[in-house]
């Protein structure tokens, strides 16, 4: 297994204390992933489900994943989502390289955006 490396962890710290700073809590990466998913749709209702939660997510994934290539932009619909189109494979990793490689890219999205406001 691979571990995190120092620089990756250190800037992770730091993201997580800019977001516990404005939020009040620190976030996990899912929830991060949700907070960029919401940002990039634009998405407010009171109610969110499962379902919706899971897709703000993945808009999230495909937005942070697209600064590498791995997928462009196709279009919004109807309702001003995105639609993402996949252009490259991701890399095979193991599920802790996996998420080091999606913090990497979240870091990234962060460093070029503004944190979100409340």
């Amino acid at each position: 297994m691979q571990f995190i490396s120092d620089d990756l962890q250190q800037r992770w710290w730091a993201l997580e204390a800019q977001l516990v700073e404005r939020f009040g809590k620190k976030p996990d990466l899912e929830a991060i992933l949700f907070l960029i998913g919401l940002q990039e749709t634009g998405f407010i209702q009171e109610k969110i489900s499962k379902e919706q939660k899971q897709d703000l997510m993945h808009v999230a994934v495909c937005t942070v994943l697209a600064q590498s290539g791995y997928y462009v932009v196709e279009g919004k619909d109807a309702d001003g989502w995105p639609h993402f189109r996949q252009l490259k494979e991701l890399p095979v990793m193991a599920l802790p390289d996996q998420e080091n490689f999606i913090k990497d890219h979240v870091l990234l999205y962060f460093q070029q955006s503004k944190l979100p406001e409340e």
